[in-house]
């Protein structure tokens, strides 16, 4: 375990030890997210066992659609906290602050477009009760669209709940398998680890959760206890459009790198690299179709800097070609 002190990850400041603290921190960052905010808190407010055992924060990142605080009163009262932001400080910053202001041993931080289904509080509860030694406990999450209907659930990474077995660190350094809303975490975790890696952008969860693995035992559950909803409207919906989220990734990938070393084997993060690659070149191809070529040409020159394999280069080729292509039918086709 390392809590050396780090440039890009915060340190998180023990709370006085004569505080009264509730066991759960509900802490939901949330940015022009009225729309699903309601949702949200209902799913909390529909387990909350009280203020007792329950801190319920939303933290908003200075909205400017929407009012959180005339949400909160017309669903919860005085039962839900609200911190406003002085001014938009990012994603990243905002995330740091859920963790900082959170009271409760357990910290579930709980994006405002997503929600727990019955039963996650209470099951996760009892896996960090009858195991101590855990530093953090998840589900399987349901991905859902913008209307809440369901797309897909997560894997089934072991066939019973219970702590996962070293070796499944190969899997969690190959690709995030774990949803932001599935997840909880003892706050001392953050204390000794630090906050999130400011590098690794929209990715900061899963250099997080590998960082958490190597150190400290994870519980998995295998019930589906979370939805994480995907629109066009969502954060990494809007970065994936130009490009933002392939870097966060292969910065996420050099940082998981890094703390690993030889801990797995050099072609998970080989394979992971030329994933990111492809992702770009998926972008690249999109904004080929919108006739963006500035960016699709960025983003294809930032997939070769990612991986070089054979068949990222191969495909990178036929992108280029496929941008000649469309440049000559533009030049010979006649305006209508």
């Amino acid at each position: 375990m390392s809590n050396e002190p780090n440039p890009y990850r915060p340190r998180i400041l023990p709370l006085a030890t004569n505080l009264t603290r509730p066991l759960w921190s509900v802490m939901i960052p949330t940015y022009n997210s009225g729309n699903y905010l309601r949702e949200t808190l209902a799913s909390v407010l529909a387990q909350d066992p009280g203020g007792e055992v329950m801190q319920i924060t939303v933290i908003d990142n200075c909205s400017t659609k929407d009012d959180p605080a005339k949400i909160i009163a017309e669903l919860g009262g005085d039962r839900i906290e609200l911190h406003r932001q002085p001014t938009n400080v990012g994603m990243v910053n905002n995330f740091q602050k859920c963790i900082e202001l959170a009271r409760g041993h357990l910290v579930h931080i709980l994006h405002a477009d997503d929600c727990v289904r019955p039963g996650f509080y209470e099951q996760l509860g009892r896996a960090f009760h009858e195991h101590p030694k855990i530093g953090a406990a998840f589900c399987r999450t349901i991905f859902t669209n913008e209307f809440g209907q369901w797309i897909k659930i997560t894997d089934l990474e072991q066939p019973e709940s219970g702590i996962l077995p070293s070796e499944w660190l190969e899997k969690l350094a190959d690709i995030c398998r774990i949803s932001p809303p599935a997840m909880v975490v003892r706050r001392e975790v953050y204390e000794q680890l630090g906050g999130f890696d400011s590098r690794c952008g929209l990715c900061i969860d899963w250099e997080m959760w590998v960082r958490i693995f190597v150190n400290y035992p994870i519980w998995f559950e295998v019930e589906p206890l979370a939805t994480w909803r995907i629109h066009l409207g969502s954060s990494t919906s809007t970065n994936v459009a130009d490009g933002h989220y392939a870097k966060s990734l292969y910065q996420a990938i050099l940082s998981i790198e890094s703390c690993l070393g030889d801990r797995v084997p050099k072609k998970i993060y080989d394979n992971a690299k030329q994933n990111c690659a492809f992702f770009a070149l998926r972008t690249a191809r999109n904004l080929l179709k919108k006739g963006d070529t500035t960016r699709a040409i960025a983003q294809i020159k930032a997939a070769l800097t990612y991986s070089q394999s054979f068949r990222v280069v191969r495909s990178a080729s036929r992108l280029f070609l496929l941008n000649s292509t469309l440049l000559l039918l533009r030049k010979t086709t006649p305006d209508t």
